[in-house]
């Protein structure tokens, strides 16, 4: 198995995390520029935010109930609001909320900015679209920023994500979550069997010789119009 902690454990990057993020700094896509905090997830030294934006970038949006379930920066989220979606953007990382209502007003994006862990708060609303770039490090997080990165020893967040959505399985239409070889891709869909989703893929970007995965998300009771 390969060290799926090596991109966060790796001396360069671990160096490249300090100096680069001791202030926020901005990130910009297209004519969208958000000021990200230290304290949460770095779009710019990773590639799953921008593979996400360049996904959706191209989809009809318009008037589409769209939810960014642990949004971090909240770019994605504002690229959705920009394109005439009705957008929820949650996190349990109540900095990256608070950057997020000043960056939204800065471009002018109308976003419902909700504290959720997972779907918690959301009471059971209805969305056409959920992104989800998932914390995958099997690791237990020792603070709120570390929720980013790690799922748990045991890979709690995806046994909760996969419990939830099971219960809410009605309620959603398009599921979309992005993942990188660096991390354990079949133990991630072993959880999901286990609450009766199937993943699908329908984007394999290579970036700087890493191999990213975007997989919709099916209830297996559906798998069979895939086929």
């Amino acid at each position: 198995m390969r060290n799926i902690l090596k991109k966060i454990t790796h001396p360069f990057l671990k160096i490249g995390l300090i100096f680069y993020y001791y202030k926020p700094r901005k990130y910009t896509y297209k004519n969208i520029s958000v000021l990200v905090h230290p304290d949460v997830f770095p779009p710019h030294l990773t590639m799953s935010t921008k593979i996400l934006l360049d996904f959706i970038e191209p989809l009809e949006l318009q008037n589409k109930n769209f939810l960014e379930l642990g949004c971090g920066s909240g770019i994605i989220s504002i690229l959705a609001a920009t394109k005439g979606a009705n957008v929820v953007a949650s996190d349990i990382n109540k900095k990256a909320l608070k950057y997020l209502e000043k960056n939204s007003e800065n471009n002018q994006a109308k976003i419902s900015i909700l504290y959720s862990d997972l779907f918690e708060n959301l009471n059971n609303q209805t969305f056409d679209y959920i992104i989800i770039n998932p914390p995958y490090y099997p690791k237990s997080p020792k603070n709120i920023k570390e929720n980013a990165w790690f799922c748990g020893e045991d890979f709690e967040y995806f046994a909760e994500l996969f419990t939830q959505l099971e219960k809410l399985k009605k309620n959603h239409r398009e599921i979309f979550m992005i993942l990188s070889e660096d991390c354990n891709i079949d133990k991630i869909k072993e959880i999901a069997s286990k609450n009766n989703f199937v993943f699908h893929m329908v984007l394999e970007k290579k970036v700087m010789k890493e191999h990213n995965f975007i997989y919709k998300i099916h209830n297996s009771e559906d798998n069979q119009s895939l086929s």
